[in-house]
């Protein structure tokens, strides 16, 4: 198989997102990989995945929403509000789903919230969940998230489960933890999926295969000339008339670069010489 592979994975539970890719790279027999959105070990679902050449990607991608389906579990209460640092489980009473839909309805939009501490963010240097499990006392800043659509799947009390359409770096613990606190009460995600990543599914949790060039986030250039394409290739200096500045794809048939046209029409190489799977 050619080193240079882009597909959209599904990550088991219990398995971290390091452990999951390194899987991947024994499979495929390729040494360099990486993705894009880290999951949670607790949870599971659809993971973006670069080898080789293509790795460097990454952040060219369509900032596409992602999906996840969630389970809260009200009641019970873990530092990491998820199944995995239960503190204490409490009976509480089951509340009114119109209430609950209420709720549910009111995230809609730019919500600001304080990411977990058993996160990946980064304090000075360090992941936030490596300073948690130290016991080190911080503080993470708000964020802003976006939640493009959230709805109610099932209230089976004490488990509430719904999905939501959230923007790239959002943490679902915290919608979680959001809704518990709006009912009164305590709540941990009991089970997460991630469904969609990139505008991409997984279909019976097997790898699938993507085209690079449909996930790339520029317009792509194709019928270039054949004096172009050799000048590109030696990655020479040329110029694009009739543009806007940005950006582009430019595609032959066994490599694909990604340049940028300034304003002088003159062009700066992103990445050159990507080579076709």
């Amino acid at each position: 198989m050619h080193n240079n592979l882009l597909l959209v994975g599904y990550k088991p539970i219990f398995v971290s997102s390091n452990h999951y890719l390194s899987s991947l790279k024994r499979k495929y027999k390729i040494k360099s990989g990486g993705y894009l959105g880290t999951l949670d070990p607790f949870a599971k679902g659809a993971m973006i995945i670069a080898f080789g050449q293509y790795t460097k990607l990454l952040p060219h991608l369509k900032k596409e929403k992602k999906v996840y389906r969630a389970t809260l579990w009200l009641g019970a209460l873990s530092e990491s509000l998820d199944i995995e640092n239960i503190l204490e489980i409490k009976e509480v009473p089951s509340f009114d789903i119109s209430r609950v839909q209420s709720i549910l309805d009111s995230l809609l939009g730019t919500i600001a919230y304080t990411p977990p501490k058993f996160s990946a963010k980064h304090i000075q240097g360090q992941r936030a969940y490596d300073l948690a499990r130290r016991g080190v006392e911080f503080e993470l800043p708000k964020c802003e998230m976006q939640i493009f659509d959230i709805k109610l799947l099932s209230y089976t009390h004490p488990f509430l489960s719904f999905e939501v359409s959230v923007s790239s770096g959002a943490y679902v613990r915290s919608i979680g933890e959001m809704i518990a606190n709006a009912l009164g009460v305590n709540g941990v995600l009991s089970m997460l999926e991630r469904i969609e990543d990139g505008g991409f599914r997984v279909r019976n949790r097997e790898e699938m295969v993507l085209d690079p060039l449909k996930a790339l986030d520029y317009p792509i250039l194709e019928n270039l000339s054949n004096d172009i394409k050799d000048k590109i290739s030696k990655g020479q200096k040329f110029h694009l008339k009739n543009l806007e500045n940005g950006l582009y794809v430019t595609n032959f048939d066994d490599f694909f670069s990604i340049i940028e046209v300034k304003k002088d029409a003159s062009i700066r190489y992103i990445l050159n010489r990507m080579i076709k799977c």
